[in-house]
Parts: structure tokens; sequence; C-alpha cells
């Protein structure tokens, strides 16, 4: 107890602690008050997509359970809750008719946020977008932008009085290069000329977006969240330290420098400037001013120089060097030092303005004991990041929060239901709800952070 009442007096006493889901991998109800599919209803039917052909049909049946997840949300004493809005939910067909039945679902759950005194932090784009949208070219399309905004300004109009903070899309990465690039996500497509394409709908959808709910609710905090990649050189060699500068380019950059610099660095436009589909004033539209900015962190990239890259891939692509065994059992390593690492980096190299931690956790497949989910090793995970964390305010940088991923076991995307992330254990069969250890002791975290009185009588345990 001693250790958790040192660190949880390391953070600012305005700090925010947290919890994150995600509407397709938790909601369920995939079917019902009128959402249409999304891309990852059709991806995961399709056989060896997904883990077991597992999707996102049932999955924690959040939308039927919602009040008694806001309740157990509520019981971990947590500050806030960042979850996503579904897009295929609110305009089923990505464009046109609204569908008031699923903003009447998002009107239920933020007034049972708010009656709980729960921060309310939505993101707009976590990865669901409405089939429909694919059918003219989902990402890669200009169209999905222009939709994107509509999308955002009919969830601002009805929603945005009740939101603390809004987050346009999550982990642009993902989209456009596991999704485009390496055919891992959906919709599968391994291309890097899409790939490409989508990093510039994606950035303009993100400018478009933030225009958009400026102009229902000027005073609504906008933001986005990115997972950086904390990349290392394999070696002190000035071709691995120049590959680690191309991937971090490749991997941060293609993000980073036309959202906060409204400008792509010249060796991407050297590289890929003829697939970036660029229009004039896009780039101005893009860098909109930002209150804030997510981060999320799981592990970290060490990489290589590859004199003779295979023709299909760019040498931007890092090639991975794996020199530890240290690993979640996802297959992540675990480096909590490559946090702090990228924090400092991007905060040297770009003018940024406040973040949050807006996921971190950790994938170990525990599963009851009588009762009880004695997950040590998740523990000993957040234990040693939320310590970088603490390390990162000291050093005067801006991080004003701390978002657990996540709150519950769910469908993780392509790896379906056999990976567990969360601080609260699913049964699926079942869908009980149990927490685990490290549900405990970041209550008692928090706790401690928030109660001086609690701190002083920890003085003797």
């Amino acid at each position: 107890m001693n250790n958790i009442k040192h660190l949880a007096q390391r953070f600012p006493r305005d700090f925010k602690f947290g919890v994150a889901t995600a509407a397709y991998q938790i909601e369920g109800a995939a079917q019902e008050d009128g959402r249409k599919p999304s891309i990852w209803d059709a991806f995961s039917k399709m056989p060896g997509r997904v883990y077991q052909q597992h999707s996102g049909d049932v999955a924690c049946d959040h939308y039927h359970r919602w009040e008694s997840d806001l309740d157990l949300i509520k019981s971990l004493g947590v500050d806030a809750y960042r979850f996503s809005i579904a897009w295929p939910r609110i305009l089923p067909d990505g464009r046109g008719k609204v569908n008031e039945k699923g903003l009447d679902f998002y009107d239920r759950l933020i007034d049972g946020m708010k009656e709980r005194g729960l921060g309310v932090f939505p993101t707009l784009y976590h990865w669901d977008l409405p089939i429909e949208l694919a059918g003219y070219g989902g990402w890669t399309a200009r169209n999905t932008a222009e939709a994107f905004a509509e999308y955002t300004e009919v969830v601002v109009n009805r929603l945005g009085d009740r939101m603390d903070a809004l987050a346009t899309m999550n982990e642009p990465w993902c989209i456009c290069y596991l999704s485009h690039l390496l055919g891992i996500h959906a919709p599968g497509e391994k291309s890097i000329d899409a790939a490409m394409a989508a990093i510039h709908v994606m950035n303009l959808a993100h400018g478009m977006g933030v225009q958009a709910a400026r102009s229902v609710r000027s005073d609504l905090p906008m933001g986005i969240v990115l997972n950086l990649m904390s990349v290392y050189p394999g070696s002190s060699e000035p071709a691995d330290l120049a590959a680690a500068e191309r991937s971090f380019l490749f991997n941060n950059g293609v993000f980073l420098s036309p959202i906060f610099k409204g400008e792509y660095d010249t060796e991407i436009l050297a590289e890929f400037g003829e697939k970036l589909p660029i229009q004039d004033g896009d780039l101005e539209i893009i860098n909109q001013p930002l209150d804030w900015w997510g981060m999320n962190y799981y592990n970290p990239s060490k990489v290589k120089d590859d004199p003779a890259p295979d023709a299909a891939y760019p040498r931007a692509l890092p090639v991975p060097v794996t020199d530890s065994d240290v690993r979640t059992d996802i297959g992540w390593e675990i480096h909590e030092a490559g946090l702090s690492f990228v924090m400092k980096q991007v905060y040297d190299r770009y003018d940024l303005p406040p973040v949050y931690i807006t996921e971190n956790g950790a994938c170990f497949n525990d599963e009851p004991v009588d009762g009880v989910v004695d997950d040590k090793k998740r523990i000993d995970y957040l234990d040693r990041h939320l310590r970088v964390c603490a390390e990162i305010t000291e050093m005067g940088l801006p991080l004003k929060g701390y978002f657990l991923w996540s709150l519950m076991d769910n469908f993780e995307w392509a790896e379906g239901y056999r990976m567990r992330f969360g601080i609260v254990h699913v049964n699926y069969e079942t869908q009980e709800r149990t927490l685990k250890n490290s549900a405990h002791w970041y209550r008692s975290l928090i706790e401690t952070h928030h109660s001086p009185e609690r701190a002083e009588k920890l003085e003797g345990i």
C-alpha cells in the first residue's frame, strides 16, 4: 500500500484517471434500433479474417447493460470515461437520414455518466465505418471526409452540451496501415496507394470534423487520439539511425506534421507525394488549432535499415529487431520507458497542446479461480507505466490524465475474444462481470490520489 501511496502522491491534484472502451468492441446489439452494418460487421464474418470468425454482434452486451456498467465504472472511483460513438447507429448509411434511436442511446448513456459524476470523453470514430461508405471507396475517398463532417455536426448538435472533451478519431495509424497496407484490419486492403490515400483523407476528415464541431459549439474542447510509434534504432550505426528517422516520419510524422504544422514532411512528399490526394486548401483545413490530444501507448518499436527492401513496400516501413522476451499474452514487448521517450520526442519537435494518455494497458488472459482473477502481471505493467506517467508530469510536460485500456474484456478486433485487456473479466456466455485484482489496485490508487485523508491512514500499512 505504501507503494500505491507514493505513486498516487506524485500526480498533480487535478490529474484525471479514467477507463476506456470502444463501441464495436463492447456494445453488441449490432442489428437493433436502426443500426446498420459497419465494415467490421462484414470483415469479421469473412473466413480467415478474425479469430474463429468472432464478431461484435453481442460483444459485452453493453447496449442493454449500460446502466450497470456505468455503476461499475463509478465503483472504480475514476474521474472520467472514454468511449466511442457508433457512426452506424447515428447515420446508418453514413450520410443522409439520422437514426434518432441511435442518438437516444447516447443521450441516455451521457446523462447516466453525468448523474454519476463521470467526465464525458467521447471519440467520434473508432473504426466502425458504415458499410455503405465502403462502397464509395471508404477512407480512400474524399467523400468519406465530407460524410464524417456531417456526422460530427449531427452528434455535437444533440450531445455536445454534455461533453467534457471530444476526439475526432482514434488511431488513424491503425486505420491507414493495419487496414489498408497490411490487410490485418477491416477492410483488409494491402496497397501502399490505398494506405497513403487513407492517410490524407483521414487527416482531412479530422480537420473538417473539428470545423463542424466548432460551428455548433465553439467552446467544446477538441482533440484527436494518435497511437504514436516509439521508434528506437537497432544500433548506433548511421544507417540504422536513418532508418529510425524514416520510420518516425512514416508512422508518426504523416499525422503530426499536417495536423500540428500544416504540412507533410519533405521526406514523405519526396517518396509518397504522388500518392497523397492533396487539393488546394486541404492543409489549412487539417491544421486546426486543438485544445488537447491523446496518445495511446502499449509497446515500443526497434528498427534497423534494410538495404534491399521488398519492392512492394517502402523503405520507411520498420524492419523489427527483437531483443526482449518480456511480453504480454498478445506478444507485445513491455518497455515502459518507450512512453516517455516518444512523449519527449514529439514535444521537442512540435508545438503541441496538453495531452492525455488515452489508452494504455496489457493483455493477460487470466481466468477466475474461486471467483478471483489474480492478474499480478497486469498490475505490474500498470504500475510501471503509471510511474513513467508521473515522471512525465514531473518533467513539466502537460500530461493531464490517464485512461486505462480497458474497462472490461471485449472483442479485440482480429484476435476476437481470445485476448483479454480488461481490468474487469467478462464471461461471454453469461455476461457476468468480475473485477480483477488490477481493478481493485487501480481503485486504491485513485482513492489515495483523491483523498489525502486516506493517504494518511495508509502511512502505517
